[in-house]
Formats: structure tokens, C-alpha cells, sequence
């Protein structure tokens, strides 16, 4: 029985739903705000509100959390790199790392007094080659 087991499969197995997700949150905390269908928008709001109580906890368990479930990946950086990105030049970094940044920044601290219900899906209409249902999902503005 599927008791309590609450999830959107869209129609994916396992890995590539995770894969899906990962990469759709990326984009949703760099860009925030992203279109795609609804299915897909409602499976990724319970996602997307997660990231953001765990940014607003703010610990090093939560930031390693956020890290997996994001799938984020940390290219080695090379000494010459790492000196520059020391002194502040973050062009040395992949954007997976500035993900991770403005989610435990700028997002953490945007809803740091709301409790809850930090992204809307706003119906868009049909899309033209499969007539699939299509909206944006985005961060709430303050």
C-alpha cells in the first residue's frame, strides 16, 4: 500500500526524477524564476521550500544537506585560483558554488521572517507542440 507515500513520479524512474529536480532547483535559485509544466512546478515547490528552511537554519549540517540534494559538484580549484577567489574574485568558481551562496545569502535572508510558502506557480497556458499545461514557478518578492 502507498500510504503517506506522497510524490509526482512524471513519469521518470527514480534517478532521473532526482537528477530532474536537482538541476530545476538550480536553476529556480540562480535565475528564480523558471518555466516549466505544472507537474513538474508543484513537485518542485515542496523541494524548493525545503532549500529554503535549510538555508535559513544556516549550519553546517543544513549547508551539506542543501549540498546533496542539490547535487553540487566543487571542481578542485587550482593555488593561483584559490589566492584570487581569497581576495574576492569569484570568477574562479563554477556556478554550482554560487548557488549554494545565494541560497545561504540573499534567499535565507529575504524570507527570514516568513514562515512558510515562499514560491507561487503562476498558470502560463498550453504549450504549442504537446499542449502540456505550462506556468512559471518563482520566489516571492518582498
Amino acid at each position: 500500500m502507498r500510504h503517506r507515500k506522497h510524490t509526482f513520479k512524471i513519469g521518470r524512474t527514480a534517478s532521473h526524477r532526482r537528477c530532474m529536480i536537482a538541476n530545476m532547483l538550480k536553476s529556480l535559485i540562480e535565475h528564480e524564476r523558471i518555466e516549466t509544466t505544472v507537474t513538474k512546478a508543484k513537485e518542485l515547490r515542496r523541494h524548493a521550500d525545503r532549500m529554503i528552511t535549510l538555508a535559513k537554519k544556516n549550519t553546517l549540517a543544513s549547508k551539506r544537506k542543501a549540498i546533496a540534494e542539490l547535487m553540487i559538484t566543487f571542481n578542485s580549484l587550482t593555488a593561483k585560483e584559490a589566492r584570487d577567489a581569497k581576495a574576492g574574485d569569484e570568477s574562479a568558481y563554477n556556478g554550482d558554488r554560487k548557488v549554494i551562496k545565494k541560497l545561504f545569502g540573499g534567499l535565507s535572508e529575504r524570507f527570514a521572517q516568513r514562515n512558510g510558502g515562499y514560491t507561487r506557480i503562476i498558470q502560463k497556458g498550453n504549450r504549442v507542440g504537446d499542449s502540456a499545461s505550462t506556468c512559471y514557478i518563482e520566489y516571492l518578492p518582498l
